[in-house]
């Protein structure tokens, strides 16, 4: 895949590489919290209905940072934005490991929201700004590879370290595997110089003039397709597995399970995107975890139902390193640093949307309804994906 090159006797990582390797280890340590956040929240809260609702004001938070960080991303370095945020970030996680007042916990999850938006804005320009022409939505796929192949890892990891000595060692493990990668960051010698003199101000005018341009608008609502769907996997159906009688080790070996199909195919879907164009496989991905999702709904077996979704995950292998890979291709140059952060609000918004429609699902419904509502979103998105533009990347 292109990892290593030679140089005189001996083999090096390539750029590409070492980022992908940093990405596996944090996006490792954040698959730990991720894992046993919702179960986290829960011995706060009590309910599925409160775990909603502050996920969702947690997506506020984010979706508001993304675009009122815009003008820092444009004229600072986007690798010291990504060191510095990860820097912050690891003793904000150790504290949440020992929060014991709901509003300590609060006031940290907060920040680290804030954090992880600086985190992903900047690390993704960077992929971008390091990929050449046309060979962005193969480099995506390589990159979604080794995140995906943290989380087939951490959830087994984490459910067990949860099972066994309880969720705040499962955060403090996290913390050391982000200083992990903060230390391979720093090492790799990994610098952006692409910043702007000119500053694009107000968190009105960038929110305006993302959304005047239809290309961007589908590329927005497409990319939060696998975020809806991953609302559900990662925030209700760790609960339910909990609610269904079954232990915290299962929580783990669903989520490993789930990424394994995302692992073996994603790169190979990402590759066959850029030849056959990004259309074709968002309907087909779409379409098909539609209609596992409408089978799950007639599913009462616990077992049965986790290895259904499993198999949707092939459909999500599909959408979700090709929909950012064209984001990046509809935009103009020079545009990256301005829009990437506006683009990632797709995940707080479509989450949020996820979340308030399930709020209301749950608190009239039995929990099955969910996949009848999580199934009609994945129609939405295939009805997006027959509007939007068509291009094949390699002949862009």
């Amino acid at each position: 895949m292109g990892m290593l090159i030679k140089e005189g006797q001996r083999f090096t990582f390539t750029g590409m590489a070492k980022l992908s390797l940093i990405a596996f280890i944090v996006s490792f340590a954040s698959a730990l919290i991720t894992t046993i956040w919702a179960v986290y929240l829960d011995s706060f809260l009590g309910s599925t209905v409160g775990v909603a609702i502050l996920s969702a004001f947690l997506s506020l938070i984010a979706f508001s940072s993304y675009f009122v960080f815009i003008p820092m991303v444009e004229k600072y370095d986007k690798a010291n934005i990504f060191f510095y945020s990860l820097l912050i970030g690891i003793p904000l996680y150790a504290l949440i490991a020992f929060a014991t007042n709901f509003y300590v916990f609060f006031i940290l999850a907060f920040f680290s929201t804030v954090l992880v938006t600086l985190r992903v804005t900047s690390f993704g320009i960077i992929i971008k700004d390091r990929s050449p022409k046309g060979q962005l939505s193969k480099n995506e796929g390589l990159l979604f590879s080794f995140m995906n192949l943290s989380w087939v890892i951490a959830p087994l990891v984490a459910g067990y370290v949860a099972s066994v000595s309880g969720a705040k060692y499962v955060f403090l493990l996290s913390t050391l595997f982000f200083f992990f990668g903060l230390v391979l960051f720093k090492t790799g010698n990994i610098r952006d110089g692409h910043v702007k003199k000119n500053l694009h101000i107000g968190m009105k005018k960038n929110f305006l003039d993302f959304f005047k341009n239809r290309d961007r608008i589908f590329a927005y609502i497409i990319g939060g397709g696998p975020v809806m769907w991953f609302s559900l996997i990662y925030l209700f159906i760790p609960l339910y597995i909990i609610r269904s009688g079954l232990d915290k080790l299962w929580i783990g070996y669903f989520l490993f399970a789930i990424s394994v199909p995302l692992i073996l195919t994603e790169y190979k879907f990402s590759k066959m995107a850029g030849k056959v164009g990004f259309r074709k496989m968002f309907v087909a991905g779409f379409i098909f975890v539609a209609i596992v999702s409408f089978v799950c709904f007639f599913v009462s077996n616990i077992y049965v139902l986790m290895s259904l979704l499993v198999l949707a995950s092939f459909g999500m292998a599909m959408i979700e390193p090709t929909s950012e890979a064209y984001f990046f291709d509809v935009l103009k140059k020079g545009d990256a640093s301005r829009f990437y952060g506006p683009y990632n609000t797709r995940a707080d918004v479509t989450g949020l949307v996820a979340r308030i429609f399930s709020i209301f699902v749950l608190a009239f419904l039995p929990f099955k309804f969910l996949f009848i509502l999580f199934g009609l979103f994945m129609i939405v998105m295939v009805f997006f994906a027959f509007r939007m533009k068509d291009f094949v990347e390699q002949t862009k």
